[in-house]
């Protein structure tokens, strides 16, 4: 891993991807090529993403595109983007003995100035050129479809797809209706012998014929256990033991199911990928004042253009509001269905949605940085970091079907040769069911499709998880860390009490101390104004002294007046009071005697209690709080919040230790998650189990670092989190479990022989749909 070459990170779209097993072959093939560092097929987006050496890109990517036209020739292929990535083979992961990576040098893979035909990285200057045709629709993500010609796609369109278009699914069914009526005229009519032979090859053929042709081009390329292959066994076998009618019905149930299923994924695919449907389509440029606005493409428009978004328009890029005032929906990016008001200065993401007014925008980002771009390419790249679940039922579909096969072969031969009184024919036809249903499509189907349903349930609720692995390793955390400023408590100084002494009033002893702080830029002078909200008189003031350390002088009206921490009063020989509450004290004077004092401190966030408390429901054994502000701070704000433990004034090196520590305590399988800024805990994020970012909305800092990005500042939203991860990994298992129970079952049944292939059919397909339908649950995730 120590090798230092630069990668490359290619995707291909494969137009006509339906089948999850044909995905899992393609990744498997794939991944066989040398050259190729690292590969993975999403069978929800039809994508294949793929590493390689930047001296053999071109070779390796062609070569990949014979090996997907070899095992799949139906299939379409085109570019979907090109961007380098320049990163060191030794830092590509941390490795972690739980089980799971983190990527230390991610990297947002987005186009920029597609109209240009020119692919730039956010981290790397390398322009690609491009002779290809972009077309730009509104889709989910970014798909940039480009025109190839393959010597090998003569045959791209033959054999059979999974693919069911309008078009498609019309021929489909005339075939499986008119292979129907033949069947039935087969069956009832008066003809016999060769005449009634005829009908049922005849209507065999019209409805799969074309899965027999697949079979044997795939026998010829040396791919034998597939599902072609299996079907077309079977029904074969059917025609030769002399059961003609159930050689003819299973085809054509297996057609029927396959196009309900391809109707059924292609549903779960729509629903998915409706919940980041955030692309903008356009963007309304404005050339000069007084000219009119020009609509282009997003990635179009350079950092200081300014763009006009309109009411019920979707803000297509990253920017500074320069002119008008309105509402703006921000629930796609960050859940949250109250609208936020902005105005003149307010920072505006891409992805908010104008309720009202008309903006004028200045951009601060390209399309390529901004913050819908990053988004949509984390969540469609999540699936290449497969869970532990993916893995396992990816090497069980392996050998799943050719152990059913062995199986089936033992069972069609082996009693007829022992057992006296057994028949070919009997036993065979038991082989036979066998074969059916031995296709492990309901679990190659249904579980990527589940945990990809339930990354799109997370951000739907303004939660980014950057892999099925993480999502799946949410379920087993006990340990939760937090660290204290910016993740419970909002990280702004406040003036929370003030406490005049004597006859003073608090408004006197606010004013005195806004006079003294005024040309300060301390953020605690700034939290004293902000309180004042006044405006501060300056006549009658002058001899301004800011004191190292200690505070302020300042003459008002020729009486000083002095604001600061104690040493600044024992300095002066005031007598002051120590106050009772926790938080950065202001004592304040007045021409030698003491005025009172006000209590400074960093607001907690209005969730972060029962944020605390939702954890501990849900199974968290510990929390933790380590902070580098001081004991008294950390320790109040811990008895405030419910937290177990507490760890003050520590540098960010020290938060690593103690962190180490926290991992040695806990038990192997227990999983332990830090939940952080993403500006100053990146060493704390990458150590832990799962790196939680907390405000990542405008934070780049933090899509970068973390594994789990939060896009609001609600600690609630990380009981939320683990919530989803455990209702997707119930569905998963339930998917799992009815799918191999099913199967287990309609096994035994043939082996005894009391399931037909009739019942086998029908349950090999009705298992596949129920498993998506079941699996698309995890998207109506409510009230979490």
């Amino acid at each position: 891993m120590g090798t230092g070459q630069e990668q490359v990170k290619r995707e291909l779209l494969l137009d006509g991807l339906d089948c999850a097993n044909c995905a899992l072959k393609i990744e498997n093939g794939v991944s066989k090529i040398k050259g190729i560092n690292e590969c993975s097929v999403n069978f929800v987006t039809k994508t294949l993403s793929m590493y390689t050496n930047s001296d053999m890109d071109e070779q390796v990517v062609e070569e990949v595109r014979r090996k997907v036209l070899r095992l799949e020739p139906h299939i379409r292929i085109s570019e979907k983007g090109q961007g380098r990535q320049s990163q060191s083979q030794s830092d590509e992961h941390h490795d972690h003995s739980n089980g799971h990576s983190h990527s230390s040098g991610r990297h947002a893979h987005t186009n920029v100035n597609q109209a240009a035909g020119t692919h730039k990285h956010p981290h790397q200057s390398h322009a690609h050129s491009h002779e290809h045709t972009h077309d730009h629709g509104h889709s989910h993500g970014h798909d940039h479809n480009h025109t190839h010609n393959h010597a090998e796609g003569s045959d791209a369109h033959a054999g059979h797809s999974h693919e069911h278009g309008a078009g498609q699914t019309k021929t489909l069914l005339a075939r499986l209706a008119t292979g129907s009526v033949l069947l039935a005229a087969a069956i009832w009519s008066p003809l016999d012998g060769w005449a009634q032979l005829a009908l049922y090859v005849v209507a065999y053929l019209i409805a799969g014929g074309d899965i027999v042709l697949q079979a044997f081009k795939n026998i010829i390329r040396g791919q034998v256990f597939d599902e072609y292959f299996l079907m077309t066994v079977a029904t074969l076998g059917a025609f030769a033991i002399g059961e003609y009618p159930e050689g003819v019905a299973v085809m054509l149930f297996y057609q029927l199911g396959e196009l309900f299923q391809g109707m059924a994924v292609n549903r779960s695919r729509k629903s998915i990928q409706s919940l980041m449907d955030i692309r903008p389509d356009y963007a309304n440029i404005l050339p000069g004042a007084g000219e009119e606005t020009r609509r282009v493409s997003p990635e179009e428009v350079r950092i200081g253009d300014q763009i006009v978004v309109k009411a019920g328009e979707r803000v297509p890029l990253d920017g500074i509001v320069k002119a008008g005032r309105s509402m703006v929906d921000t629930s796609a990016l960050t859940g949250e269905s109250v609208p936020r008001e902005l105005e003149p200065g307010s920072d505006v993401l891409s992805g908010f949605v104008n309720k009202n007014g008309m903006l004028t925008i200045e951009v601060t980002k390209t399309f390529g940085e901004s913050t819908v771009s990053k988004i949509l390419d984390m969540v469609q790249n999540a699936s290449s970091r497969k869970a532990k679940t993916e893995h396992f039922i990816s090497k069980f579909a392996r050998y799943y079907t050719p152990v059913v096969v062995i199986l089936a072969a033992m069972i069609a031969f082996v009693p007829p040769l022992l057992l006296s009184g057994a028949t070919f024919a009997d036993w065979i036809y038991r082989a036979l069911v066998f074969l059916v249903i031995s296709c492990p499509c309901a679990l190659v189907v249904s579980i990527p499709l589940g945990f990809f349903g339930g990354i799109g349930a997370a951000s739907r609720n303004g939660i980014l998880v950057k892999g099925s692995n993480y999502l799946e390793a949410l379920n087993d955390v006990k340990v939760v860390v937090f660290d204290k400023t910016g993740t419970l408590t909002k990280g702004v100084f406040k003036v929370t009490s003030v406490h005049p002494e004597g006859t003073r009033t608090e408004e006197e002893l606010m004013r005195l101390a806004a006079i003294a702080e005024a040309n300060s830029n301390h953020p605690i002078a700034e939290s004293i104004r902000a309180a004042w909200a006044k405006d501060i008189p300056s006549q009658g003031v002058d001899g301004y002294d800011e004191i190292a350390g200690h505070g302020i002088k300042v003459n008002v009206n020729g009486q000083e007046v002095l604001a600061g921490n104690a040493k600044l009063m024992e300095q002066a020989g005031i007598m002051y009071t120590k106050p009772l509450t926790v938080g950065t004290v202001v004592h304040v004077a007045e021409a030698g005697q003491y005025v009172g004092h006000l209590i400074i401190a960093d607001e907690v966030k209005e969730d972060a209690a029962s944020a605390i408390q939702a954890l501990k429901q849900l199974g968290i054994h510990k929390t933790v709080m380590l902070t580098g502000d001081a004991k008294a701070v950390g320790e109040a704000v811990a008895r405030q919040l419910g937290v177990d433990e507490v760890h003050a004034e520590l540098l960010p090196q020290d938060k690593v230790e103690r962190l180490e520590q926290l991992e040695q305590n806990k038990l192997p399988k227990e999983k332990m998650i830090f939940v952080g800024d993403g500006i100053n805990d990146t060493p704390v994020l990458a150590r832990a189990d799962v790196g939680v970012a907390m405000g990542g909305l405008g934070s780049d800092a933090a899509i970068e670092a973390a594994d789990v990005v939060i896009m609001t500042d609600e600690p609630s939203r990380i009981a939320s989190a683990i919530r989803i991860a455990k209702r997707t990994r119930r569905i998963v298992w339930q998917n799992i479990g009815f799918a191999l129970g099913v199967k287990a079952i309609f096994l035994l049944l043939g082996v005894f022989g009391i399931a037909t292939m009739w019942e086998a059919v029908f349950s090999d397909v009705g298992v596949t749909v129920l498993a998506v339908l079941n699996a698309m649950r995890v998207l109506r995730i409510k009230d979490v």
